[in-house]
Order: C-alpha cells, then structure tokens, then sequence
C-alpha cells in the first residue's frame, strides 16, 4: 500500500511529465510551421530564379533499389536522400523495398520538414534546413 507522500510524489511526477510533453509538442509546432515558411520561400525563390526541377526517385532503405514517385522537385542533399516538391511539400526519399514498386513506382507523403536536418544523428552531422535551401538555391 502507497503511503500519502508515495502517492503525492507520483502525482506530481506524471503533471511533470504531461508539462514537459506539451511543452515538447507546442516547440514541434513552433519548429514545423518556421520549416514549412523556409520551404515555401524556397519554392518561391526556386520559381522566381527559374531553377530547374527534375524527377524525383526513391531509393530502398538498402540503397539497392530505385523507385518512380511521379513527382518533380530539387533535391536538398548530395546524397537524394531528401527533396522539396514543386508542390512545395518536403519529402523523406526512402522507402521499404518492393518488387512490385519497381515497375509501378511509389506514391510518398510529404514529411514534415526539420529546421535543422540531422540533428541527433549517430555521425554527429547536422545542418540547418536554411542552409540545404539556400545552397540548391545558389547552384546556378
């Protein structure tokens, strides 16, 4: 049986944990619609320079497979790992491995893009999602 200060310490313990969750989520939305604004300035950047789109492809989460997704857009990393579409939407380019895929393609749902890309990673590298933008954008 729980004693009265047991039962105290646990009820405070949960409040703070249902603060520090909501705080953690109204910080998420802070940092998803700053992203969303970047990648929509982008867009609007990319369109007013002219910059050239090119079909997007999927890759497996091995790296063996490539996959059609039907979509055109710049991508962000050397290595297509990522892209923002001409639908402004930010895409994730990695996607389970699929026989049938390879001759029907992909259909991908835009992410919600990271202000700073990377972040918590194993390698350590990060950058900040402005950076990406304005490197593809000053390639020309």
């Amino acid at each position: 049986m729980r004693t009265d200060d047991e039962a105290e310490w646990h009820r405070r313990r949960r409040h703070a944990v249902t603060v520090h969750a909501e705080a953690q989520e109204r910080r998420k939305a802070v940092e998803n619609s700053q992203a969303r604004a970047l990648v929509a300035d982008f867009v609007r950047q990319a369109r007013e320079r002219a910059l050239p789109t090119e079909p997007l492809v999927a890759r497996s989460y091995t790296g063996r497979g490539r996959y059609r997704t039907g979509l055109r857009g710049w991508y962000l990393k050397a290595d297509r790992s990522m892209a923002v579409g001409e639908d402004g939407a930010f895409y994730l380019l990695a996607v389970p491995a699929s026989l049938r895929a390879r001759f029907t393609g992909v259909t991908l749902r835009a992410d919600d893009p990271p202000l700073v890309v990377g972040r918590g990673g194993r390698d350590g590298e990060s950058i900040s999602l402005a950076t990406l933008l304005e490197r593809v954008l000053n390639k020309i």
